[in-house]
C-alpha cells in the first residue's frame, strides 16, 4: 500500500530508472496493448522500468478515492510515492498519452528528479474540441468505475471530471511559461488525433528549449 492506494507496479531488470506512463487516459495501466509500442520489453535490457496502474484505472488493480481538490495532483503523488517505496530518486520518464501532462506535473512537484523525458502521443487541449476529455472519458472510463465501485455515482464523476479537465489549455497540467523554462531534454513523439493534437505537442517542442521532435508521420 502506497499513501493508501493499492498499487500494482511491474519493475524490471536493473540499470538507470526509467519510469514509463502507459497511454489509455484515465484507463492507464502497466500494459498498453493499443500503443505504438511496448516500452518495458523495449527498454528491460537497458534500464530498471517501472510502472504502475493508474488509481482507479478499469482492469488495473491501484484504486483509491477520487481526488476532488486536486486530482491531477493525487495521481502524481501516488507516482511518486511509488517511486520513493523503491528507493528512485532521479530518473528518466517515458509517457504516452496523458502521460504527457502527468511528466509536466511530476516536473512541477517533484523539480530536479527527472532527468529527461521522452512524450510520445502527446496529450493536449485542441481549442475547437475543449470539452473532448471529459466526454471522452464519460464514455469510456465513467462507466466501468461507477460498475465496479458502489460507492462512487455518476454525479461524483462529474464533478471529478470538471475539476480535472474543465477549462484546461495546453498541456493541461502546466503553463507555456513552465514549458518555456524547463531544461531538461525531451524527445517528443508527436500524433494527431484528437486526444494528442500534432498542433499542440509542436507548440510544446518550439516551447521547451531542449526538446527535439521525431519526424511526423
Amino acid at each position: 500500500t502506497v499513501t493508501g492506494v493499492q498499487t500494482c507496479a511491474l519493475p524490471i531488470c536493473s540499470g538507470f530508472p526509467l519510469f514509463i506512463i502507459y497511454g489509455g487516459g484515465l484507463n492507464s495501466k502497466v500494459h498498453y496493448p493499443n500503443g505504438p509500442f511496448d516500452a518495458v520489453a523495449e527498454f528491460k535490457s537497458e534500464y530498471r522500468c517501472i510502472s504502475m496502474d493508474l488509481r482507479n484505472a478499469n482492469g488495473g488493480r491501484t484504486t483509491g478515492p477520487l481526488d476532488f481538490d486536486s486530482p491531477w495532483d493525487a495521481h502524481t503523488r501516488d507516482q511518486l510515492a511509488l517511486l520513493d517505496h523503491l528507493g528512485v530518486d532521479k530518473f528518466f520518464v517515458m509517457g504516452f498519452c496523458i502521460g504527457n501532462p502527468l511528466i509536466w506535473n511530476l516536473q512541477k512537484l517533484a523539480p530536479g528528479r527527472i532527468v529527461a523525458s521522452v512524450h510520445a502521443q502527446p496529450s493536449g487541449v485542441d481549442p475547437k474540441l475543449p470539452d473532448f476529455f471529459i466526454g471522452n472519458n464519460l464514455k469510456i472510463w465513467a462507466p466501468g468505475l461507477v460498475a465496479s465501485r458502489p460507492g462512487i455515482t455518476m454525479d461524483m464523476v462529474n464533478r471529478y471530471l470538471d475539476k480535472m479537465y474543465k477549462g484546461v489549455d495546453f498541456v493541461l497540467t502546466v503553463s507555456r511559461d513552465f514549458v518555456r523554462n524547463h531544461q531538461a531534454p525531451m524527445p517528443v513523439l508527436p500524433d494527431n488525433t484528437d486526444a494528442h493534437p500534432y498542433a499542440t505537442a509542436m507548440e510544446m517542442v518550439h516551447l521547451a528549449p531542449k526538446a527535439e521532435v521525431s519526424l511526423f508521420p
